[in-house]
């Protein structure tokens, strides 16, 4: 399917339109993923206002909040791709903590911030409560492929070119780390709405018509 070009502000109205055409009275678990050069905790903030406009409850979440601590994170250093790809984030976690308590039936109980990297600390924060038919936007990178449930994904493309110019010097080590998601997650393929977000003036969006990540059986 071909990309279709559209601006950011028709493109935050569409994909809040997505997220809300979902059945009223359920939970709606929405990834925004993409490295950080493109920016997907933005698009997660500026879906707020317009999923709340249409009446649903929101709560913000970032997966940068559920790393693991740095004893686990960094035992083969702080530069190590491989460890960044399959160690840092704490799935089970954000699983726990966020995603679970949002299925059918669910107790609507998350915790929105569980680890604080900086200071290798945890957050302490109280549980929220998040009604029925409430949404949790999660932003991350490489989020998909773990297995993790969301009802609605959203994958931000950088082309290798632009992934590399927009990659702050001091991360550039993370590359083959996103290198090998592009081989083993195939977020391009899984995700259920992919942006192309080399130029932010000029985005485009690629329906892939994919079952989303709300299967369990994802390995990773």
């Amino acid at each position: 399917m071909r990309a279709r070009p559209i601006s950011r502000e028709a493109l935050v109205e569409e994909l809040a339109e997505l997220i809300c055409d979902r059945p009223p009275g359920s939970y709606v678990r929405v990834a925004v993923d993409g490295a950080p050069a493109a920016r997907p905790a933005a698009l997660a903030d500026e879906l707020v206002a317009p999923v709340r406009l249409r009446g649903r409850p929101v709560l913000r979440v970032s997966a940068g909040d559920f790393l693991r601590p740095a004893s686990l994170r960094l035992e083969f250093g702080g530069t190590d791709p491989d460890a960044f790809y399959d160690d840092w984030l704490d799935v089970k976690a954000l699983r726990r903590e966020v995603l679970d308590p949002l299925e059918p039936g669910g107790s609507g109980r998350v915790l929105p911030a569980l680890w604080n990297s900086a200071i290798d600390r945890a957050y302490r924060l109280p549980y929220e409560e998040l009604p029925p038919g409430g949404v949790v936007l999660v932003d991350g990178t490489l989020l998909l492929g773990r297995g993790l449930a969301f009802e609605v994904s959203v994958h931000l493309w950088l082309s290798p070119g632009a992934l590399e110019r927009g990659t702050q010097e001091e991360e550039r080590w993370r590359l083959p780390a996103y290198e090998r998601y592009e081989r083993e997650a195939a977020p391009q393929r899984s995700a259920d709405v992919v942006v192309r977000s080399d130029h932010p003036a000029r985005l485009a969006v690629l329906m892939p018509g994919g079952t989303g990540t709300r299967a369990r059986g994802g390995a990773h």
